[in-house]
């Protein structure tokens, strides 16, 4: 029983901010599983333009009619200026675009950065040298100029001018953007990691037993860096959902019709003077999810490592 109650589990409910924290990740992840049962119930979906189909929604102008964005008892967030679609339905899916992009990414640099810095740590020599310096330059580079350059180069690269981009593939060139650049922090984290561990007894101890490379580096080393791994993963998310979302705003992120907070958000700089409701619920919905993500991952380290709980 101590050993439970010692555990990095408890550890994580026991502290009220990352327990805080996980039950409001917990809530965004059910809502982004649950978005099509809830617009269902809802009765209402995110593409369908009902300001402009129903009369007495949007004035002339294409604003609500009604105060604080068109609030009402059929539109629980409002109405989209313009368009007018249903501000809480493009909330939820929206979750679910933002979520999807950022575990994708999440998943490829984490597996990136183990195999590029478990390898390198562990080869070391010349390999760790080459390593060090190439990092460095990726480093150097301007992150988010690069973002914005590459995502239009990619597309264009994966599919022919003359025809639509599919939805999919607005995913994926995201998420190769994202992994081009977002492993190195990891990979470099790992193999300083790996460096020190090569060179305690255990793994001595195993080379001495004729244990091979691949068996000193899946038995003897990687077990001894996930707790790095899943501090980094859950640190990670927040910070791709923060760019997915930064690069939409920008324009060169997920486009029309799929939901996005970004474009809401950028939507909503346009009309703020008019009808600032607009911007607040997207903008509180990635405030919120991001701050929780991140607090989340604090909590996690501390629950992994109790030296540096505060």
């Amino acid at each position: 029983m101590p050993a439970v109650r010692n555990s990095p589990l408890s550890r994580l409910l026991r502290d009220r901010t990352g327990a805080t924290a996980l039950a409001v990740v917990t809530l965004f992840l059910l809502l982004a599983l649950a978005a099509p049962l809830i617009a269902a119930a809802y009765g209402k979906n995110p593409t369908e333009h009902y300001g402009q189909n129903a009369p007495g929604l949007l004035s002339d102008s294409g604003l609500p009619m009604l105060p604080n964005g068109g609030i009402s008892a059929d539109f629980w967030f409002g109405l989209e200026p313009g368009l007018g679609r249903d501000v809480f339905t493009q909330l939820l899916y929206g979750i679910r675009t933002s979520l999807l992009i950022a575990f994708a990414a999440a998943a490829v640099t984490t597996l990136l950065g183990v195999l590029a810095g478990v390898a390198v740590g562990y080869l070391g020599g010349l390999t760790d040298r080459i390593f060090g310096f190439l990092s460095n330059v990726l480093l150097a580079f301007p992150t988010l100029l690069l973002l914005l350059a590459l995502s239009p180069v990619v597309q264009s690269r994966l599919v022919d001018p003359s025809e639509a981009e599919p939805e999919w593939m607005q995913f994926l060139v995201l998420i190769l953007v994202f992994s081009a650049f977002g492993w190195i922090p990891l990979a470099l984290s790992l193999r300083s990691a790996v460096r020190s561990l090569r060179e305690r007894d255990f793994v001595q101890s195993a080379k001495a037993q004729g244990a091979g490379g691949f068996h000193i580096v899946l038995r003897e080393l990687l077990p001894n860096v996930r707790a790095q791994l899943l501090v980094h993963a859950t640190m990670a998310v927040p910070g791709f959902v923060a760019s997915e979302a930064v690069l939409s705003f920008l324009g060169v992120g997920i486009t029309e019709p799929v939901p996005d907070w970004g474009r809401m958000i950028s939507r909503g700089s346009e009309v703020f003077q008019a009808d600032p409701t607009y911007m607040v619920f997207p903008g509180v919905a990635l405030l919120v999810f991001v701050l929780a993500f991140n607090l989340l991952g604090d909590a996690v380290r501390d629950a992994l490592d109790p030296r540096s709980a505060r």
